[in-house]
């Protein structure tokens, strides 16, 4: 996979990983669609989302994330009742291009898995922010949540990559 950027790196890259441009040809380039970034959730650099309900956060990844992907055909969730650590890798995606580890945003304990993405993982693809979700955490220390990105914080990121 081209580097995105995306600390969700990928272990296996394979052919065909799309650049965040591409070539129209006679010397033009267009960048790729807007990304969806909703303005309701927080934002990782390592392009997770975090919804917080209540004393919980819902966790999925990002549009761009999805995007940069590609195809995604398989989902590995963490355990329920697993204590994961922020910035540890508590989830693997697999798609066309490549294994990528999903990172916590928060550390806590999984309260909830999306086990429907077992037998459907193109719904991280079709629905990121909806039915694509992965797990939903108790957070440990809800001051971990203000290290998170506003929605702004995280249009800036990826219009540097």
């Amino acid at each position: 996979m081209e580097s995105l950027n995306l600390r969700l790196r990928s272990r296996v890259s394979r052919p065909g990983a799309r650049p965040s441009t591409f070539y129209r040809g006679r010397g033009e380039f267009a960048s790729l669609p807007a990304m969806d970034i909703p303005e309701d959730l927080r934002y990782s650099s390592d392009h997770e989302w975090a919804r917080v309900e209540g004393g919980d956060v819902r966790i999925g990844i990002t549009d761009y994330a999805q995007d940069a992907l590609g195809d995604v055909v398989f989902v590995e969730l963490p355990e329920v009742g697993a204590s994961v650590k922020k910035g540890d890798s508590f989830a693997e995606v697999e798609s066309t291009k490549s294994v990528s580890e999903i990172y916590a945003p928060v550390s806590g304990t999984v309260s909830q898995v999306n086990a429907e993405l077992g037998d459907n993982p193109e719904r991280l693809n079709d629905d990121p922010y909806g039915d694509g979700w992965i797990c939903v955490l108790t957070v440990a220390d809800q001051a971990e949540l203000e290290s998170l990105l506003a929605p702004e914080g995280y249009r800036a990121l990826i219009s540097e990559g």
